[in-house]
């Protein structure tokens, strides 16, 4: 049996040298809420300090305030042993407190040297020292095996790469405990593990690392300390050896952790959404979809394995009619579409839950109610004619936000207000709510917490049992063996493999992802 978890540390009023970073008491209200009450954290030096919570359990805003983005309005920080209040991010920095955060800000037609230096620009006399920065780039990349090239174009490089190069940045300014905000949200397997064994050399050099994540497998396997945080304090400390990640869910939600799984077959005959021959072009003449074809039953779920960048997102933008196939054809319940608008699609029965949330699903300065309007603005209950209807589209927030657990003191504050998962819980909810007939639901559980990832398992198995076709794209491989009726694995823009989710295992779909297996 594994032992009690520890209570919070004892509030002090001074720093203890052996901790990197101390939060005592720290308190945080907005108007209607109180983000943190009370927080107490003590980080050990030269650690991996996992913090786990809820969306909605005051983690980002407690980073935020440890960061200088936000102020507390009561508790105090200390750094190294020494209390310190931060007015700035640039405080934070000077402090050796670096932040990468969960949504990357990189500019994607500069360089990776150009990124890093950007607003710290190196001198030498009257112009800019590159040479300097290029050097001392490449001298931090190799220190801690980030495999960085300080030339490459920002635009070029995947995931995994770009994240190492928000690392980067903040080892360049001088960080020492490094802040990382859900850092594996939008990696594959093969790139969480690239991620962990950068983070292992990070420790080994002395630095200090602040781990928030929902994935709680991961936290266990790399973290060497547990805060786990409940609407909005610190409710246990706990050691990996000592806990599951069914016990660790349990102290942060108070249930069992959720499993993806769907019960009885819904699967018709009727077919739903049909895709044949399915080409895309890329900028430069590529197929980055390569003759795709597949069929979605009313009530089926599809779902389509692949290591990001393998077609996937193209794959979505030429369903929803963002981006124009150079073959192929798509019919939706026998008509065919391919030449539609996005507009007509979702108007003939399309829902679509995209990859990313901040750029494609949710206004983040618009409120909730006219974020429940996007991509519906032409029909009941948003609209009146060719007027917005705000009484409705305002009633029928109020619905979404009640039956969909949108945690939020108003349908008027603004969409930046909510949590990743609170935010999530409100596109599905809008995009259920449009009764349609075929779902694309990519990457529909990213970066959200076990109490959320659970509610829209709830929401997809609801709409299967009611016959909505559904096209399931995800990187977390349980989800996508749990919650398929049937598997195919996406390959250079080709489907290579078919699976029956009842007997595969992550071991084959990961070797099928990596071209090792391609045979179903």
């Amino acid at each position: 049996m594994p032992t009690e978890p520890t209570e919070p540390p004892e509030r002090s009023t001074g720093g203890d040298p052996a901790y990197a970073v101390e939060l005592s008491g720290i308190t945080k209200r907005f108007p209607g809420v109180i983000a943190n009450a009370g927080v107490d954290i003590a980080v050990r030096a030269g650690t991996v300090h996992a913090i786990v919570g809820e969306n909605g359990a005051g983690k980002s805003t407690l980073m935020k305030i440890l960061y200088g983005m936000q102020q507390p309005d009561e508790g105090t920080i200390s750094v190294d042993g020494n209390p310190t209040v931060f007015a700035s991010p640039a405080d934070a920095i000077r402090a050796g407190i670096g932040m990468v955060h969960q949504h990357f800000m990189l500019a994607d037609n500069l360089t990776v040297l150009e990124n890093v230096v950007l607003g710290g620009e190196p001198r030498a006399g009257l112009g800019l020292d590159f040479k300097a920065a290029r050097a001392r780039i490449r001298e931090i990349s190799a220190s801690y095996g980030l495999g960085v090239d300080p030339d490459r174009l920002v635009d070029d490089l995947g995931v995994g790469e770009r994240q190492r190069v928000e690392i980067l940045k903040v080892l360049y300014r001088g960080a020492r405990t490094l802040i990382l905000d859900e850092p594996t949200a939008v990696l594959v397997p093969q790139e969480v593990d690239e991620l962990f064994g950068n983070l292992r050399e990070l420790k080994a050099e002395g630095l200090t690392i602040l781990f928030i994540s929902h994935k709680l497998d991961e936290v266990l396997s790399v973290a060497d300390d547990i805060t786990v945080m409940r609407r909005g304090t610190t409710v246990a400390s706990v050691s990996p050896k000592d806990v599951t990640s069914r016990q660790l869910a349990e102290l942060m939600v108070g249930s069992a952790l959720p499993v993806p799984e769907l019960r009885d077959s819904t699967v018709t005959d009727r077919p739903v959404l049909e895709v044949r021959g399915l080409t895309v072009a890329g900028a430069e003449g590529r197929r980055v979809l390569d003759d795709l074809s597949f069929t979605i039953h009313a009530g089926e779920v599809l779902g389509v394995a692949g290591v990001e960048g393998n077609g996937q997102a193209e794959l979505v933008e030429a369903l929803m009619g963002i981006r124009s196939p150079s073959a192929g054809s798509v019919h939706l319940q026998g008509n065919d579409i391919t030449k539609m608008s996005t507009r007509h699609r979702r108007e003939a029965g399309m829902g679509y839950i995209p990859e990313d949330r901040h750029r494609q699903g949710v206004l983040l300065e618009a409120t909730l109610w006219e974020n429940r309007i996007l991509g519906h603005q032409s029909r009941k209950p948003n609209a009146r004619g060719p007027l917005i209807d705000r009484r409705g589209a305002r009633a029928d927030t109020q619905r979404i936000v009640d039956e969909y657990d949108v945690r939020t003191p108003s349908i008027d504050v603004f969409a930046a207000a909510l949590s990743g998962g609170n935010q999530q819980k409100l596109i599905v909810g809008r995009e259920m709510s449009g009764k349609p007939v075929v779902l694309i639901a990519s990457h529909p559980t990213r970066g959200v917490d076990v109490g959320a990832q659970a509610a829209i398992w709830d929401h997809i198995r609801r709409a299967r049992a009611e016959h909505l076709a559904v096209l399931l794209i995800s990187a977390d491989l349980d989800e996508l063996i749990g919650m398929s009726d049937t598997l195919a694995v996406i390959l250079r823009g080709r489907l290579v493999a078919d699976y029956d989710p009842s007997s595969v295992t992550p071991e084959q779909l990961g070797c099928a992802m990596t071209g090792a297996g391609e045979e179903g």
